[in-house]
């Protein structure tokens, strides 16, 4: 009889070092036992040595039902297991309803359960239709955070929340333990810079960038974290594009705040001058892609480990979307579940960083940051079984065999370093390197801990 169903041997990346030679083991759907050298006896073994062995990505930032009748949940998930990301932290904006109450929580954990090939966490958020007293049920029905805005992207899906009420709903949430995140942009200089542009017809391929100014990211970023700071909850800036934003993060930290802090891994990778200019409005994102100058300050605050977690804000929007020739008029975002590893993984490597720091911002920081690191985010014994094989290869990245719901992407024809070779959710092959594996519904909704339950 075999000791377990699964070995894995490979060189295992953890967030702290890596493990030449190493093997972990699965049963039931959990690491069971992990060693270096000869590895025990198993129902399956792979040999992935010359590859790198790591946990499952954790995607932080995932919208995959911000467009009606466009890709949904399951969709999404299968683009999520072809790049390595066995569990997506999907947003609450989904069209025509925001995630602002207990059943339509229970509605959309109901389509995760039947739709799914990876795990899924979900974000809530609250509104006016359904008031500040639907945090209670948002919280007990599971989700693993809050999601505001300054910015009104859709008067219903995506309000503007106000900083007083934003104040209220920080005070509400705080004891939960749960993260305030916060969508940064401040609302009246956007929309009097995008006016004053549009007036005078300046609306051509660099204008996004200069109508959305460093001042307008930074004012609201600075204001989240002075609303945790007054609150005591734990203030998160989802989406932090400027080297300004982790200064600020880090003078709330040292004065003893609960701030935190994430970047999207294009404004890591894509710079204005060079990915803007040819891409046009496919690379239009909130906030814009910034000059070249900005992208490598950003990579000195990753070296210096001062990143909560990358994510890769995935939407999926169609190019009839992203056509005009006015970019005001396009929307922002694209798709980036099956790039944020490799090239999140490229880009380290490009800068000396070693792997190790992948693992720490794609799999470990968004598993603590959303209080699931009691499942997720690390290979040690009793964890999911998420397990991802990268293989060391070079290539230029293709969109039009993408599994996400459109083939285009901002990243097309850029050169990456590694190729996910296997995806494991829970010890289950969920991809093989050229198909999805197991069946929609194999996935699951994981709840977060209760704050202070691992202490």
């Amino acid at each position: 009889m075999s000791d377990f169903d699964l070995v894995v041997r490979g060189n295992i990346v953890e967030r702290d070092r890596i493990i030449t030679d190493g093997w972990v083991a699965v049963r039931e759907g959990r690491v069971a036992a992990r060693g270096v050298g000869a590895a025990p006896s198993a129902r399956e073994h792979v040999d992935a040595r010359g590859m790198w062995v790591m946990p499952g990505v954790l995607d932080g930032q995932v919208h995959s039902g911000s467009q009606a009748n466009q890709e949904g949940l399951g969709w999404a998930s299968r683009a999520a297991a072809a790049g390595g990301v066995t569990t997506m932290v999907e947003m609450p904006y989904d069209d025509p309803e925001p995630v602002a109450s207990r059943p339509q929580l229970d509605d959309k954990i109901a389509r995760i359960e039947s739709d799914c090939h990876v795990d899924v966490a979900c974000y809530g958020t609250l509104n006016d239709q359904h008031g500040l007293e639907a945090a209670a049920g948002l919280i007990e029905g599971g989700v693993c955070g809050f999601k505001f805005s300054t910015f009104e992207a859709s008067p219903n899906r995506f309000p503007r929340v106000e900083e007083d009420i934003l104040m209220e709903a920080f005070r509400l949430i705080a004891p939960s333990g749960l993260a305030c995140g916060v969508h940064n942009q401040d609302q009246e200089l956007t929309r009097k810079n995008i006016k004053r542009m549009v007036e005078a017809g300046d609306t051509g391929w660099d204008a996004f960038l200069r109508a959305h100014t460093p001042l307008i990211e930074n004012l609201a970023t600075s204001a989240i974290y002075e609303i945790g700071a007054q609150t005591g909850a734990r203030a998160h800036a989802v989406h932090v594009s400027l080297s300004r934003g982790f200064e600020i993060c880090n003078m709330y930290r040292q004065a003893g705040h609960k701030a935190s802090i994430e970047t999207c891994v294009q404004y890591l990778m894509l710079n204005h001058e060079e990915h803007t200019r040819r891409f046009g409005a496919k690379t239009k994102h909130y906030p814009p892609i910034r000059p070249k100058a900005e992208m490598d300050l950003l990579w000195t605050h990753i070296a210096n480990d001062e990143c909560t977690f990358v994510s890769s804000d995935h939407v999926s929007w169609g190019l009839e979307r992203k056509q005009f020739d006015n970019v005001f008029q396009n929307s922002s975002g694209g798709p980036g579940l099956e790039t944020l590893l490799p090239a999140f993984w490229t880009g380290c490597a490009e800068h000396g960083i070693s792997p190790t720091m992948v693992v720490k911002q794609l799999c470990w920081g968004p598993a603590q940051h959303f209080l699931l690191e009691h499942r997720k985010g690390s290979l040690n014994v009793g964890a999911d079984a998420d397990i991802v094989i990268v293989k060391p290869e070079t290539y230029r990245f293709d969109p039009s065999n993408s599994l996400s719901a459109v083939t285009w992407s901002s990243f097309e024809d850029r050169e990456f370093q590694v190729r996910v070779e296997a995806t494991y959710v829970r010890g289950q092959l969920a991809w093989d390197g050229k198909t999805v594996r197991n069946a929609a519904g194999d996935g699951q909704f994981i709840r977060p801990h209760k704050a202070g339950e691992l202490s």
